[in-house]
């Protein structure tokens, strides 16, 4: 994710944390200093650390659950409203779903009931927690709301998930996520009103965020469903302008200029690929004043390469890592490519049929 750093791997994930998240810090710094001075200032930060740590702990109950199924998750992601867990695929099974799903409340249930057993209150009090009881006591009830917001119907929070898997028992899966997803924004426009009227942007954040999300996911699971009985070929691109790894970039810019392409795949003297140059890495280098500098420093060159008879969906696997899938002979001479751009025109033509 753009303005996002890494802090390590744990369990075979990276574990990254929003640029934004400082900035929450620096506000609850800076509010607790205000009213409370230094000392203030440092337990309400210590005090976000530690839910944050929770809010880590829920991630990994979502990753490591998926492992269990062949899932893997590249990382985890920390936002001011919450923490992200990138799966690489979505499971398909309604119990699986449900089992990954229910992994991250349950997470957060466990802290809630080990902090209880420790003799913490599950009642937060008001004021800021200035003693080690108040502290834990904040912390397992903050927990146990946790685990009970993300239990709610709003796809695609935990909650909505269990409800698209159990639709899913009685309904194809197209179907239970689009209703599973309506009714997530519904509870996105409850959320952005109560938010709107008591002054709570954190909540407004998170109904923006529910909204958009649940869209995107309905759009790709019905991409998806449309791309089964697909092949690579069946959307590949394969009249296109190339690049060599030696050409200078004004000359990638001006090839920018006289098509339509935002990706131009590099190609060596064997016409094998060598990556590609994605138009923000050019954007970028001419930006810098690299005109001259080769194309070669620029782009990139993790680029995934299957052959045309391959699945369209193992495409669309490739494409939530990298701006374009080559598509490749037996010698590994590219023949065509797909992005995300033009897989999605031909979703939206098979559509409409």
């Amino acid at each position: 994710m753009a303005w996002s750093f890494s802090i390590g791997r744990l369990f075979g994930s990276e574990l990254r944390v929003h640029a934004t998240f400082l900035l929450l810090l620096l506000f609850v710094a800076a509010s607790a200093w205000s009213t409370g001075g230094a000392a203030a200032a440092i337990v309400n930060v210590a005090f976000i650390c530690a839910l944050f740590a929770c809010v880590v702990a829920h991630e990994y109950g979502h990753a490591l659950m998926a492992r269990r199924y062949g899932i893997q998750t590249p990382d985890i992601t920390l936002l001011p409203i919450g923490g992200m867990a990138r799966l690489t695929r979505m499971p398909e099974k309604p119990g699986q779903e449900v089992a990954v799903a229910l992994a991250g409340p349950a997470v957060n249930v466990v802290i809630w009931a080990v902090l209880w057993l420790a003799g913490a209150g599950t009642m937060p009090d008001l004021g800021a927690p200035m003693t080690l009881s108040g502290f834990l006591g904040q912390l397992a009830g903050v927990n146990l709301f946790l685990a009970l917001f993300n239990l709610l119907p709003a796809f695609p929070m935990d909650g909505g998930r269990v409800l698209r898997a159990l639709l899913s028992l009685r309904m194809d899966r197209v179907r239970a996520t689009r209703v599973a997803s309506a009714l997530g924004q519904i509870v996105a426009f409850g959320f952005a009103f109560w938010g709107l009227s008591s002054g709570n942007l954190i909540l407004v954040l998170i109904a923006v965020f529910i909204f958009f999300a649940a869209q995107a996911e309905a759009n790709d699971v019905a991409a998806r469903d449309i791309a089964r009985g697909l092949k690579l070929r069946d959307a590949v691109i394969t009249s296109f302008e190339s690049l060599s790894p030696s050409d200078p970039m004004h000359v990638a810019a001006q090839t920018l200029i006289r098509t339509t392409q935002h990706e131009f795949p590099v190609m060596d003297a064997e016409g094998r690929l060598a990556g590609f140059l994605t138009r923000d890495a050019l954007f970028r280098a001419m930006a810098e004043g690299h005109n001259t500098h080769p194309v070669g420093e620029a782009m990139t060159t993790a680029i995934p390469a299957l052959p045309l008879g391959a699945p369209l969906s193992d495409a669309l696997d490739a494409l939530a890592e990298a701006p374009a899938v080559a598509a490749t002979d037996a010698a590994g001479r590219v023949l065509g490519y797909v992005t995300r751009e033009n897989v999605g025109e031909l979703m939206v033509l098979r559509a409409r049929r």
